[in-house]
């Protein structure tokens, strides 16, 4: 069992987290940061602040109908960094993903309160075309849903519909490429996408969604129906496309988003059952050096 102990220096008491092996992961990842800031000279920032941010929310609620699914959270999102949303089931961790592309205004009743500003502009305004908006900002579900189409009409179904006039085919090899799956499906390309195993399937789904040149991926739960090397394969692609997108998480896995992400958002659910922001921070300080006790309990497995 995790447990807080006290730490003892001429002084000075403070209290530290116990090691579990999500810590670990975090503490691995930090360390290579500090390796990699020695050597380079790079400054590490630590503040979203400190970053470029392509959103920021600002006392952001979300309600369907008269229920208020989240309350009032303020965060910023950087730019070309990898952010999770992590929480225990219930708390909005979705329903907050799904209000950054307004993929909430199709369902009866689903509103908003508060603002959230995409490069500074507010996605909620009049005027605000929610098509476009989930052009620039694309989604990734939790469980792979490729069209019953050829693996080469999933990638270019996207691009047909916006309109695209530049060569097709280019643009299929090179979205397949992105996505880490050209090697393996580049004999087969007018086979059904649906034939494709669960980790393909979830690739290909990636392949569609950059094909139409996104700014933002948003990826719900995105390995929960995969197994390791399949989930392995996802989160080292992350890692690839973060160089040119900015990329959301929410994940139920603490050692995924200590992996995979450079900043963690915690979230967790109050009395009245709507979802609330615990703390944001730079992902190896929030899993070895959590500012809340919520925070603590959630990441060592006291409760969620």
């Amino acid at each position: 069992m995790t447990v807080n102990t006290e730490i003892d220096s001429p002084g000075k008491t403070e209290t530290a987290v116990q090691e579990t092996p999500t810590i670990r992961i975090a503490q691995e990842a930090a360390g290579t940061e500090a390796i990699r800031q020695e050597t380079t000279g790079e400054s590490v920032p630590f503040h979203v602040e400190d970053e470029e941010t392509v959103f920021d929310l600002r006392e952001l609620s979300c309600y369907y109908g008269d229920f208020r699914a989240v309350r009032e959270i303020s965060l910023r999102v950087a730019r070309n960094k990898i952010t999770a949303l992590i929480g225990p089931s219930g708390c909005g961790k979705s329903t907050l993903l799904r209000s950054f592309n307004r993929m909430n205004d199709l369902i009866d009743g689903a509103h908003i309160g508060g603002e959230i500003l995409y490069h500074g502009v507010n996605l909620y305004a009049d005027g605000v075309d929610p098509v476009e908006v989930r052009r620039r900002i694309g989604m990734v579900f939790q469980k792979p849903n490729p069209f019953p189409k050829s693996i080469y009409d999933n990638v270019a179904f996207g691009p047909r519909i916006a309109g695209f006039r530049g060569n097709m085919d280019e643009l299929v090899e090179s979205s397949l490429h992105r996505a880490a799956l050209w090697d393996e499906v580049k004999d087969k390309l007018r086979q059904p996408g649906t034939a494709l195993s669960g980790g393909q399937q979830q690739r290909l789904c990636i392949a569609r969604a950059i094909a139409v040149e996104p700014d933002v991926i948003l990826m719900d739960e995105p390995c929960s129906a995969l197994d390791p090397i399949a989930t392995l394969k996802i989160e080292e692609l992350m890692h690839e496309l973060k160089e040119n997108y900015t990329i959301v998480i929410v994940t139920h896995n603490m050692q995924q988003a200590a992996r995979a992400s450079d900043y963690t958002a915690f979230l967790t659910m109050g009395d009245d059952r709507a979802g609330y922001l615990v703390e944001m921070a730079h992902t190896a300080t929030l899993f070895t050096r959590p500012e809340s006790k919520l925070t603590e309990d959630y990441i060592t497995g006291r409760f969620g």
